[in-house]
């Protein structure tokens, strides 16, 4: 059995960027809920509580790449790089509480509408976008993994939402209809409620050892078995420690055993330049004692060639 080269880490933002994003976002989510309150918005407290939110998701995010790196154990041999996974999971968890929180103000505030201070809503929401775009562009500096990305959406959420206050605030100082402010406090949900479907959606695919989303497993099978040398590749089977380390193992039937060497040399090659799989477990099986060709089953992709 043989392994490819050791995976090399990618770049991931750093602590001090998820640091400087948390200071921001809860600082600033601090001002919106009192602009909010004293303005009569709920666009603009909805913006706050998931801004809030955002901070508490920031620093859960800052923490799991914190232990991510931390360096591999006899008993967690892959390391922690699955915390990222768990910390996306609980991510978008937590955004579906506050869903709930903004849809219920939402309505209640369509029923017994309230009066609104359009120009202060306008004003706050116009420094949030700029606190916004400051955090996203210090997450956006490193790799954008799972982890990364979850809490990127969620500042992409964030920016949303305060245009979505700024919106509300201008319509009400020229129009002065406020329905406008609960309707887009229940877009602002909307907005949230794909985003963390999505990071669900990626980071249960993850737990179940999923193929990575990016990665054809056909296809990789395909490309092994069209090595010179290889008669055959079974057994395959692609997953992820966390979303930027794919990791491969199969059984590879080769014509000549005693050229394994040259043709796991190439197939490695392969892995990494084709598909990005820097860490691969290869076990070469003769052709003689092998069977050219089994119908494979739903949980066992084979390849022929």
């Amino acid at each position: 059995m043989n392994r490819a080269g050791e995976h090399r880490h990618q770049p991931v933002a750093s602590a001090g960027s998820f640091a400087a994003a948390v200071a921001l976002t809860i600082g600033f989510a601090a001002v919106e809920a009192l602009a909010g309150w004293w303005s009569g918005s709920l666009a603009l407290a909805s913006d706050a509580g998931h801004m809030l939110g955002d901070g508490a998701a920031l620093g859960l995010a800052g923490f799991a790449a914190w232990l991510a790196k931390r360096p591999r154990t006899h008993r967690h041999t892959y390391g922690y790089a699955r915390a990222e996974v768990l910390a996306g999971m609980a991510n978008g968890v937590f955004m579906f509480a506050l869903i709930a929180a903004i849809a219920a103000g939402a309505i209640g505030r369509l029923r017994a509408p309230a009066p609104v201070a359009g120009e202060a809503v306008t004003v706050v929401a116009l420094i949030g976008l700029a606190i916004n775009l400051a955090v996203a562009w210090l997450l956006a500096r490193g790799e954008r993994n799972l982890n990364t990305r979850a809490a990127l959406l969620h500042v992409l959420g964030d920016l949303l939402g305060s245009a979505a206050a700024l919106v509300s605030g201008v319509v009400i100082v020229v129009t002065g209809w406020t329905p406008v402010d609960p309707i887009l406090s229940l877009a602002i949900a909307g907005l949230i409620l794909v985003s963390s479907l999505r990071v669900l959606r990626e980071a249960v695919h993850g737990l179940m050892e999923g193929a990575p989303f990016f990665i054809d497993p056909e296809a990789v099978g395909r490309a092994l078995a069209d090595v010179p040398g290889v008669a055959s590749v079974h057994d395959l089977h692609i997953w992820s420690v966390a979303s930027d380390r794919p990791m491969l193992s199969a059984h590879v039937v080769v014509h000549e055993l005693a050229r394994w060497e040259g043709v796991l040399e190439t197939c490695q090659v392969l892995l990494t330049d084709r598909f990005g799989i820097r860490h691969a477990t290869l076990q070469p099986e003769p052709l003689a004692r092998t069977v050219r060709f089994r119908e494979p089953s739903e949980r066992e992709p084979a390849v022929r060639t």
